[in-house]
């Protein structure tokens, strides 16, 4: 029998095992956040389904998302990240991925963790939509300007409203699989 899927992975391998395994899951790792926060900095533009198909690239050249080596980074791997045709090569957004791995530190070393100050936002629980169409999910929402806002104050990269709605999204912030997805009811 066949799962009833959000609309817009269907017919996608790729899109429908991210969608299936890791989409709108509720996440805290620290690890696993910085991992989305990058993902969705380089998506900026872009479609998703380019990202997930260079995802294992971005993994070998990001050196595994560890945000402690990427904050250490100097401009000899930086420039050695602009030549990697594996990954987006786009020289504004690998200089933002550095920045925020340093900014990324600063949180956690504020709040205790990344994960306390992201989910902060929403009382430690998600935020359970019902959206009936994919269409119809928002693009930003004024919680996600309100963290895009404070994330640019602290000096993050391509952090706007929209890439951290879609951020929050990925990461189970807010639940918007379709009410008819199987999805819906097992990442409340």
């Amino acid at each position: 029998m066949t799962k009833n899927k959000c609309g817009w992975c269907v017919g996608d391998d790729l899109y429908e095992a991210y969608h299936d395994n890791e989409w709108g899951t509720p996440l805290r790792d620290e690890d696993l956040l910085f991992e989305f926060l990058v993902l969705e900095t380089f998506q900026a533009g872009l479609s998703w389904i380019t990202i997930l198909k260079k995802r294992e690239n971005f993994r070998v050249a990001f050196d595994n998302f560890d945000y402690k080596r990427i904050a250490a980074y100097n401009e000899d791997k930086i420039q050695s990240l602009l030549q990697d045709a594996g990954i987006i090569r786009n020289k504004l957004k690998v200089r933002g991925t550095v920045t925020n791995a340093r900014l990324y530190m600063e949180i956690q070393e504020e709040f205790g963790s990344f994960s306390k100050y992201l989910w902060a936002y929403v009382d430690n629980t998600p935020i359970q939509n019902e959206v009936q169409s994919y269409k119809e999910a928002p693009a930003n929402t004024p919680l996600s300007d309100a963290i895009s806002k404070d994330l640019k104050k602290r000096g993050f990269k391509f952090v706007g409203s929209t890439i951290i709605y879609a951020f929050m999204q990925a990461i189970g912030m807010v639940n918007d699989h379709e009410v008819s997805c199987f999805r819906y009811n097992k990442v409340q």
